[in-house]
């Protein structure tokens, strides 16, 4: 299983599967990260947290604890 969190700089992954429960999983779609959407990881903080990532055309920051809940291939 590989996680967003894994990805490297400049890659891009398709979204496979959300984990986790209730509000967190509910919050990961309510920012535009569903099942099956293309992913890249633009730039990573200097202490690696958080990503910052492009999704259907526009950037987000994902915190890593939320990134390591996001499967990805």
């Amino acid at each position: 299983m590989k996680t967003l969190r894994e990805v490297p700089i400049g890659q891009t992954a398709t979204v496979v599967k959300l984990h986790g429960e209730g509000a967190l999983k509910r919050r990961i779609m309510d920012m535009g990260i569903p099942k099956g959407v293309a992913v890249y990881v633009r730039k990573v903080a200097p202490l690696g947290d958080p990503l910052e990532v492009t999704v259907r055309g526009y950037e987000l920051s994902v915190r890593k604890g939320d990134a390591a809940s996001i499967e990805v291939e």
